[in-house]
């Protein structure tokens, strides 16, 4: 069982995203995560998912790519770090990536194909993890941080957009 990380492991920044977390086993929480994930979107249309509840505002469909994008590069700074990397990891201007990715030309089937493939590789390396493994740390964007809290950014990410995308787009669109 994977619990949540101690707040020394991560920066401040992160604090959000990891007190969105509810009790219990990360893997099983990203788990339900696919699955909610999956329910969430199931009805969304092409159209739909053009909205931006502002002017400056990403779409549903670049919210989309900015989690998986994310997830990505979290995932793959957790296996570097799980992998003993001791290099440090720059950050990353998610808006950008967003911006360089043209989310909006891609169809959403494949942005949700996209986000399916890459939670379950994140959930296929932690459940590969020696339990040593998740507490190396390493540095990334100039602050320190364990591969557990990594896992466990990936997950307070998504809960966190996933609010903002039920409050802000779906109650809206």
């Amino acid at each position: 069982m994977i619990q949540r990380p101690a707040k020394q492991d991560y920066h401040d920044y992160y604090e959000a995203y990891i007190r969105e977390l509810p009790e219990g086993d990360l893997i099983e929480i990203l788990e339900n995560q696919l699955s909610e994930w999956t329910a969430l979107t199931k009805d969304l249309s092409e159209k739909q998912s053009l909205f931006s509840y502002a002017p400056g505002k990403w779409t549903i469909k670049e919210v989309i790519g900015h989690i998986a994008d994310t997830e990505r590069i979290m995932a793959y700074r957790l296996l570097c770090l799980s992998r003993g990397e001791q290099r440090e990891f720059p950050g990353y201007p998610d808006d950008s990536y967003v911006r360089e990715a043209e989310f909006n030309r891609i169809p959403l089937s494949l942005l949700l194909e996209n986000m399916t493939a890459v939670r379950r590789a994140t959930i296929t390396l932690l459940k590969s993890l020696q339990p040593d493994a998740l507490n190396r740390r390493g540095k990334a964007n100039g602050s320190e941080v364990t591969v557990l809290a990594l896992a466990a950014i990936i997950a307070g990410h998504e809960l966190h957009h996933v609010g903002v995308l039920r409050e802000r787009y779906l109650e809206q669109g």
